[in-house]
């Protein structure tokens, strides 16, 4: 007699909970942390699920950069369209929990190719929703000052936020307000004062 199949939402479930834990593992320890069987304790499943859903390691991390990256890719299309959406393209990009785990992700990707790949495809497709929303953006404000390019703008916007928490891994902070109060007066001279407090 077959065993009975688990069900499409036992699946969903299970793998959720290998994902869940994958990145909780990640942003606490490093992506040198995570195994099939840390995974499995974490998730309360049996490890050797990890294989069953995903056939390899390299595929979990494919998939859950994947499901961040969708979330990410989400939030970003919401801010482009609020009602201030320089500052909150900014706030998206500059959330600590999300650079978090992308600082994981390439440091990961600097031994595994088809992270690497993913990170790539993933860059242009980010970097081409911002350039084309910023440009819209920038040109409705009449924005034109020699440097604000939206390639200048989103790339500064991107590579501060990174750096910046890269720094402060390592418990290094100087000049960081300094450069945050730079983004913040140009957006403050183009969107005016953030209106919503909550970030």
């Amino acid at each position: 007699m077959k065993p009975e199949r688990s069900s499409d939402a036992e699946n969903s479930t299970s793998r959720s909970a290998l994902l869940d834990a994958a990145e909780h593992i990640m942003l606490e320890e490093g992506y040198a942390a995570v195994s099939s069987r840390r995974l499995g304790t974490r998730a309360g499943v049996n490890p050797a699920l990890v294989y069953y859903y995903f056939g390899n390691m390299d595929n979990l991390f494919v998939e859950l950069f994947r499901r961040g990256a969708d979330r990410s890719y989400e939030r970003q299309l919401r801010a482009l369209e609020s009602a201030q959406p320089l500052w909150a393209l900014w706030d998206s990009i500059h959330d600590q929990s999300h650079t978090a785990l992308t600082m994981e992700f390439v440091a990961l990707a600097n031994h595994r190719k088809a992270i690497r790949v993913e990170i790539a495809d993933s860059s242009r497709r980010f970097r081409s929703l911002q350039l084309d929303a910023v440009a819209k953006i920038l040109a409705d404000y009449g924005v034109s000052a020699a440097g604000y390019t939206p390639g200048a703008l989103v790339l500064l916007m991107s590579s501060i936020s990174r750096f910046l928490r890269m720094e402060e891994a390592f418990g290094v902070d100087a000049g960081h307000a300094d450069v945050v109060d730079l983004i913040e007066s140009f957006l403050c001279e183009v969107e005016g004062e953030r209106r919503d407090r909550s970030r």
